[in-house]
């Protein structure tokens, strides 16, 4: 499993795709976060970073499927799926190095983000001055996010040999499962569905981990939601003839 995890993340960090992914996100957020006046922090003036936070979910939906989309994708267009089957591997093996390795690359592009927080330290007044536990759980919750975003996103790649399709997919999917049920809740509101689709919501978990509690029942929604789409892209592979 370590070996076809290396393997993985080697093809990603040899792809020109994975930089320019990961350059347009770190590019996009900076100009979003410190240039544009309508989003600059600078512009509004108090020492937080809900901004970033609030944008980057609509980031990841584009630069996750990017990373995702080749997985399974470009093995099914060359054939080699068969080759990586016939070693003493399961599937779940298969499926976790390769959801491990882009889950690693998300976690690349989020690294170079903390000189967004030590940047307002330091242009805080008095210096310092950030809610440093609401900064520690939105990282957090963006992090169980991209896993989340990556869980579809290898689902995604798992039913079509056309990366162009996964990545279609991947950013659907992600968009009904963070705005979509935010906004069938906001309809049904005051019946019994808007809890319901407020629960599916993934925004609804991320918001309440990006104030600086770590809910329980958030962790566990995540794990389940991460689970069940990795769950359904073992019965995909399981059940083709390759």
């Amino acid at each position: 499993m370590y070996a076809v995890f290396k393997r993985e993340l080697f093809s990603l960090l040899n792809s020109l795709m994975a930089y320019i992914t990961i350059g347009v996100f770190l590019l996009v957020s900076g100009l979003l976060l410190w240039f544009f006046p309508d989003t600059s922090i600078l512009e509004y003036g108090y020492a937080e970073l809900n901004g970033f936070f609030s944008l980057t979910p609509f980031l990841f939906m584009f630069l996750i499927p990017a990373i995702t989309m080749r997985s399974f994708a470009e093995e099914r267009r060359e054939g080699t799926y068969v080759l990586l089957a016939s070693r003493p591997l399961t599937d779940w093996q298969i499926i976790l190095a390769k959801y491990f390795a882009c889950l690693t690359l998300v976690l690349f592009a989020l690294i170079p983000t903390l000189l967004y927080y030590y940047s307002i330290i330091q242009l805080g007044l008095p210096k310092g001055n950030i809610d440093g536990g609401a900064v520690a759980g939105s990282y957090i919750g963006l992090l169980l996010l991209g896993s989340a975003f990556a869980a579809i996103g290898i689902f995604s790649s798992s039913v079509t040999k056309n990366q162009v399709i996964a990545f279609a997919v991947a950013v659907l999917l992600s968009f009904i499962t963070y705005s979509g049920f935010d906004a069938l809740a906001k309809i049904f509101a005051s019946t019994v569905l808007e809890d319901i689709f407020s629960w599916l919501s993934i925004n609804a978990h991320f918001q309440s981990m990006s104030r600086g509690v770590l809910d329980t029942r958030d962790v566990i929604y995540f794990v389940t939601f991460i689970l069940a789409f990795l769950g359904i892209t073992r019965i995909v592979i399981g059940g083709r003839k390759w």
